[in-house]
Formats: structure tokens, sequence, C-alpha cells
């Protein structure tokens, strides 16, 4: 049996990639709207290249603070479309990869990555298209003496990661849509997409009853 803390498994079940196609098509805020904000990924995860959207499996990564020996044979093994996702501590002073590792990863196929933990050649990776998020940028670099885990449960910035939940990024942040309950999660974002978009027909027609807003002041003990 292999010791705590020095495992390296497969993810159990990867999601159908239909389905990930289809929440690929969501935006953060419904998703997270979705489930009740408790599987959204705090303000210190943002965005560290151009914007292009973030969307596929987790491939889960535990490691110890600054230290990037795991993140190696993530990239070396994830298949294509997989997010490498790496539970860093959010240790922001030693950076977990760089130009050169996201490069190899997008050359693998990789479908981006996520930092709990801080990035360096922050300038270059924000001039490509690959997808990264971290919660820091330092010129420090890492360590490479272990130990860490690939494709164990993890967390990131307050988010519950399991290996195979379908992780979706953009300019808002980062969600992480548990597997299990990916289809009525994204039956839900779909449901809030008609009705802000049947909202913001009323905003430009000038349509819109904004009575609720005194109602509420009202019930609260308001005089308006």
């Amino acid at each position: 049996m292999t010791a705590i803390g020095f495992r390296i498994l497969p993810i159990p079940k990867r999601p159908d990639k239909k389905l990930v196609a289809e929440l690929a098509k969501m935006v953060t805020p419904h998703l997270s709207d979705s489930m009740e904000r408790l599987y959204a990924g705090g303000p210190q995860l943002r965005p560290m290249h151009n914007g292009a959207k973030l969307c596929g499996p987790a491939f889960t990564v535990r490691t110890a603070p600054g230290d990037n020996l795991l993140v190696h044979k993530a990239i070396d093994t994830a298949e294509p479309g997989d997010v490498i996702v790496v539970d860093g501590g959010g240790f922001n002073d030693h950076a977990l990869i760089g130009e050169l590792m996201s490069a190899r990863a997008e050359q693998r196929g990789v479908g981006g990555m996520v930092i709990w933990g801080a990035i360096r050649d922050s300038a270059e990776l924000k001039a490509g298209s690959f997808p990264v998020f971290a919660s820091g940028v330092t010129h420090r670099g890492p360590y490479k003496n272990g130990p860490g885990e690939i494709n164990v449960p993890i967390a990131i910035g307050g988010i519950p990661v399991n290996p195979g939940d379908i992780i979706v990024g953009d300019a808002d942040g980062l969600v992480a849509v548990p597997q299990e309950h990916a289809q009525e999660i994204l039956a839900s974002a779909k449901a809030i997409l008609a009705k802000e978009e049947g909202s913001m027909k009323q905003i430009r027609a000038g349509t819109v009853d904004r009575s609720w807003v005194d109602k509420a002041l009202r019930e609260k003990g308001y005089k308006v």
C-alpha cells in the first residue's frame, strides 16, 4: 500500500465530454448561483492569461508549499483536456509554475492549470491564451523535493475539488462542479441564463417592474 503523501492515482471516473462542453457554455456566476455559492473559488484565484475560457475535468495535485515535483509529473501524465488543479496551500512565496511549464502543458493538450499558490513569468502568461489561474505572482522559484500526491481530494481557495470534478473558469473566477451533480447544476444554470436574458430584454425596452424594491424596504420597516 502506498504511503499517504506519496500517492499517484488515476482519475476514478471522467465526466462525459458532451456534459463538459455544455458546462463550458455557462458563465461562472450562473454556475455559482446554482450551487448556492458553496463551490465557488474566492477572489484570490484570478486569471493570469488573456481571458480564454477554462473548462475540463480536474486532474488534482496536492503538493508541499513551494514544491512543484508532483506538478511536473501531472503535466507529463494528464490527458488532453484535463485541467491540472494544484493545491499548494495558497502559499505565494514560491512560484509553482512559469512560462516553460505552462508551455509544456499546452503542448500536451492540457486544458489549463489552476494553482492555489503563485506563478511567475506573469507577463508571458498574460500575453498567451493558455488558461492559467493562480493566487499570486512571485519571481522566486520552487523546490523539487516532494512530498505530494496526484488525483486525491483537495481544496483550493475554499472550494473542495475531487478528481474528475468539472472546473469552469472565466473572467469572474472559478467554480468546481461536482461530477455527480453536474447535470442538475447545468439545468439550473441554463434556467438562470434564460431568466436573465428575459430581464435584459425588459431593461432595454424600459418595461422593468421595480416595485419589488419598495416592497422589500417596507417589509424591513422603511417608510417609502
